[in-house]
């Protein structure tokens, strides 16, 4: 798909499709006004006749003769000195959602500062690409019948001379956004016979190749075994996949400026082990990787972008079977740490997986360091599928990490891990036990792993409501939170 921020007059345009904002009272944008003008009023005659409404969200495509252009979609926007945040993200999924199954190929948006401020030309902007790459994203490539090849390739911009420069950098941003949104969602919905470990370890090979700054570094189980990684190897011994520490390093910054870090969970299939999960939904384990996958989709993000930071990224990745020489609950592992824990459930893998992930990134000395992971089905409980968990132990990573959610409407909610807490994984025959009691599920998770990140700031996500839609016509893993992490960095670097 081609994006492009134009200061031609949309009335010059030889395009298939112009999208015009109008508002209440039926009043058209300065370039609809134009337009309108110069083909005889048929625009407002049309919103007149056929009762077009002007309500945020509402769409309506009007065919023309005589013109440059086949057709006219109408966006309606409201009260035009109420729009909000909101109601562009909905106008942008109202216009992907009306052009997906249409022959358009050149599409034109009119944008004017008469009608949209800066700042939300700006906003529109990236939600229409976001939108758009989002309904026109299919994932058939085992499906011997393919989903039909969307009609869109060109999609322009216009605005003034003074929000060109913004908007064709936003043009960018939005493109790298969504490349590592699909990349995520492509490896997540990958099953689990496929997306193994060492698939991961291709795929970061592959990036790291192809890409400026990069260097990558895969551990394997071996190099483990060295680094006395205990808690981790109790993970992936019960798999006959062998399990991978991926490390990407990206280098944008200055050769010692301290390194922000991202720790994915990639466990690319979860059975709960000996503690076995039940059979109905277990197929879904596979998305027990989407934190691997977002960290992927952000480096991604990243490569294209090609900010001035240094960034490194882990995925701690393994299979979770059960097998004959796979953990027992009541086993005691001893983590890179010099901690020990007794495995109460095998099903809490994640973090002991992470934990081992989190010790390692001691060795870089990072600025800051943010763990993803699919970790508890608590999660759920608490927020639902449209908020992610956030808890850390330093203010300013946990802020920062909501105010990009905000920015990119990939919304977190903090939970407090007060030491209240910590008590409730305190083991009679080890340093700590993997799991908790009954309550507060997601807090003693993140308590467990708050004990290997002492000598950092850290925050860690909590994605197992977001990182897939489960069941139904619309399953598959859904990107999240690649547009978050990617906005936290570049914050970092701006």
């Amino acid at each position: 798909m081609n994006y492009n921020a134009s200061t031609l007059p949309v009335n010059e345009s030889k395009v298939d499709c112009v999208c015009l904002p109008f508002f209440d009272s039926q009043s058209l944008c300065k370039t609809g006004e134009l337009i309108d003008t110069n083909f005889n009023q048929v625009i407002s005659k049309s919103i007149k006749t056929l009762g077009i409404e002007s309500e945020a969200g509402k769409s309506f495509i009007l065919p023309l003769t005589d013109t440059n252009f086949s057709r006219i979609l109408l966006l309606g926007f409201g009260n035009q000195k109420e729009i909000s945040n909101d109601t562009l993200r909905k106008n942008a999924k109202a216009l992907a959602s009306q052009i997906k199954d249409t022959n358009i190929k050149h599409l034109s948006i009119a944008l004017d500062k008469a009608s949209l401020s800066k700042e939300q030309q700006i906003l529109f902007t990236k939600s229409c690409i976001n939108e758009i790459e989002n309904t026109q994203y299919s994932f058939d490539q085992f499906k011997s019948k393919k989903s039909p090849e969307s009609a869109l390739t060109h999609v322009d911009f216009h605005c003034e001379n003074e929000a060109q420069e913004d908007l064709q950098a936003t043009c960018s941003l939005a493109e790298a956004l969504s490349k590592g949104v699909n990349t995520a969602k492509d490896l997540g919905n990958l099953p689990g016979n496929i997306c193994t470990p060492s698939y991961l370890a291709d795929q970061a090979e592959a990036l790291a190749k192809s890409s400026k700054n990069f260097k990558v570094s895969i551990l394997e189980e071996s190099d483990l075994e060295e680094l006395n990684m205990g808690a981790f190897l109790s993970v992936s011994k019960g798999s006959s996949e062998p399990g991978k520490l991926i490390v990407l390093e990206y280098q944008g910054g200055t050769k010692n400026e301290a390194p922000h870090m991202l720790v994915g969970k990639g466990i690319t299939f979860d059975s709960g082990g000996i503690s076995l999960k039940p059979g109905a939904q277990m197929d879904e384990m596979k998305y027990d990787m989407c934190g691997a996958a977002s960290v992927m989709g952000t480096m991604t993000a990243i490569a294209q972008l090609q900010p001035k930071l240094n960034i490194v990224s882990i995925i701690a990745s393994a299979e979770n079977m059960p097998a004959g020489n796979a953990s027992k609950p009541g086993d005691i592992v001893t983590s890179a740490s010099g901690q020990t824990i007794e495995i109460l459930n095998t099903d809490a893998e994640g973090r002991l997986v992470l934990c081992d992930a989190l010790t390692y990134a001691e060795k870089y000395k990072p600025a800051s360091v943010v763990d993803i992971a699919t970790l508890t089905g608590a999660c759920i409980v608490a927020l639902g599928h449209s908020t992610s968990a956030v808890m850390g132990n330093n203010d300013q990573v946990i802020n920062e990490l909501l105010e990009a959610g905000k920015e990119t409407d990939d919304k977190a909610w903090q939970l407090p891990i007060w030491d209240d807490y910590q008590e409730l994984i305190d083991s009679p025959f080890a340093d700590m036990q993997n799991i908790g009691g009954k309550g507060a599920g997601s807090i003693t998770a993140a308590c467990f792993l708050s004990r290997f990140a002492k000598e950092f700031p850290w925050a860690h996500l909590d994605i197992a409501g977001t990182a897939w839609v489960s069941g139904g016509k619309n399953k598959g893993a859904t990107g999240r939170p690649v547009p978050m992490l990617l906005q936290y960095l570049l914050n970092k670097a701006s």
